[in-house]
């Protein structure tokens, strides 16, 4: 609760309807293609985490139980009115680096769009692969400082300040922004125990010609096409990778469910209203669908029970 990094805070904003609009067509359906192709079709137990408004939610039908968290929880209300009643799906108000989650808990972890927001890219790491059963798979997107277009600048002396793509250092353009260059990446997901099983490379036309000019399906197929081939380049501003953990680690007993994020206990009781840590007594409630579970509400909920 004395954590300090800070946070992208999406908390009462319109990113779904504001951000993604039809100029953005090209984007969103690149990305589910290569989401799509690296994700496992089915399994038991999903997470996405920084899952907004549930845009991609709809890729995940072949899991029989799928949790949507995010920091803000205004963007997991929006996705429940959005997607409606579906019994397979838990909205979670949550933090990346306090997984409210028993060690091993899921099999698959998805985060999209979510790491240029982490400025702790090690820690987000450790607690995902913390939350990720033995040989669980990571399928995640990071926006890639090393692009094409950052090299070119860079090579015509047009680059931004502090802009320079063969830095492994991140590159932050705006506060709460960050591009990672993939060797970085890389790293910080060998030290968390991963190794990795596939990379894409994405949204090769991310243009505004471009995509002004030619037909969306078009650009999109020739993304598509590209996507595999191209991905040892690493020259894309989006590259998904898919990793497996393959660090050795006790599960929790499979009647643990939730992790308190105040005391770590896993002795939480789910009642109509939320969850009680029987441990150390705080209470979180369930509002508007949402189990609100994010550790620096902890006071001003339990001063509520």
């Amino acid at each position: 609760m004395n954590d300090t990094r800070p946070r992208c805070d999406y908390e009462g904003s319109r990113y779904q309807d504001e951000f993604w609009t039809p100029d953005r067509t090209y984007e969103d359906r690149v990305e589910r293609i290569a989401l799509r192709r690296l994700l496992p079709p089915r399994g038991r137990r999903l997470i996405e985490i920084g899952a907004g408004a549930g845009r991609l939610a709809s890729l995940y039908e072949g899991y029989d139980e799928v949790y949507l968290l995010d920091y803000a929880r205004s963007q997991l209300e929006q996705a429940a009115e959005r997607l409606g009643h579906d019994p397979r799906i838990r909205y979670v108000q949550g933090d990346i680096y306090n997984l409210p989650f028993p060690t091993g808990f899921f099999d698959t972890v998805v985060t999209v769009r979510v790491l240029h927001h982490v400025v702790d890219l090690g820690a987000a790491f450790e607690e995902i692969a913390r939350i990720l059963a033995p040989n669980g798979v990571y399928v995640t997107e990071y926006a890639n400082k090393r692009n094409l277009k950052a090299i070119l600048r860079w090579l015509l002396r047009r680059a931004r300040p502090g802009e320079n793509p063969f830095s492994l250092d991140p590159y932050e353009f705006v506060p709460l922004n960050l591009d990672y260059h993939p060797a970085m990446v890389d790293w910080e997901l060998r030290i968390a125990g991963f190794t990795h099983h596939g990379e894409l490379s994405a949204s090769f036309f991310r243009m505004p010609l471009l995509k002004r000019l030619l037909p969306t399906g078009l650009l999109v197929a020739l993304d598509a096409r590209l996507q595999r081939p191209l991905a040892p380049l690493r020259l894309t501003p989006s590259i998904f990778v898919r990793a497996r953990l393959i660090r050795q680690q006790t599960s929790a007993p499979e009647t643990a469910q939730w992790r308190c994020p105040a005391c770590h206990s896993l002795d939480m009781h789910e009642e109509e209203t939320g969850l009680a840590c029987r441990a150390c007594g705080r209470f979180y409630p369930k509002t508007n669908g949402v189990y609100v579970l994010r550790a620096d509400l902890v006071e001003e909920v339990a001063s509520r029970s």
